[in-house]
């Protein structure tokens, strides 16, 4: 399979990401770009979005990117800063852009945004695995 497809494959086969309505905007090998919009069903008990959000739209930006060097690639650790509440109706957008890999684990940034103003920063490492996407 074409690195460049990997992200979509992956999509398909994910009720979680579909649910939440992620969508593809960019792929390139060692980045990709995701949009989604928070639903008032996606709010906690404050009125705010519920952390997880902006959590999972940041996680499956980062699996997207981290597979798109052709392997298997799992998740071992990952964190993330809330910076600003998000609100029912806020477009985000997640764009992983960092890979540095060393030997089979590889690090990656992820920038959550709402137009221009960064809400979120998440932090990942994933395993890279011999198995090769096909």
């Amino acid at each position: 399979m074409e690195a460049t497809q990997i992200p979509q494959h992956m999509l398909s086969k994910d009720p979680f990401s579909t649910w939440l309505g992620i969508k593809i905007l960019s792929v390139e090998v060692g980045k990709v770009s995701l949009g989604m919009q928070v639903r008032p069903e996606m709010l906690n008990s404050m009125g705010k979005a519920h952390g997880g959000i902006s959590y999972s739209l940041a996680d499956t930006a980062f699996g997207f990117t981290a597979n798109t060097h052709g392997k298997y690639a799992l998740s071992i650790e990952s964190s993330i800063n809330h910076i600003e509440a998000l609100e029912a109706g806020d477009f985000l957008t997640a764009t992983c852009t960092l890979d540095l890999p060393k030997n089979r684990l590889g690090f990656h940034i992820v920038e959550v945004k709402r137009g221009e103003e960064l809400v979120a920063l998440f932090k990942g490492v994933v395993y890279r695995t011999n198995k090769d996407w096909v």
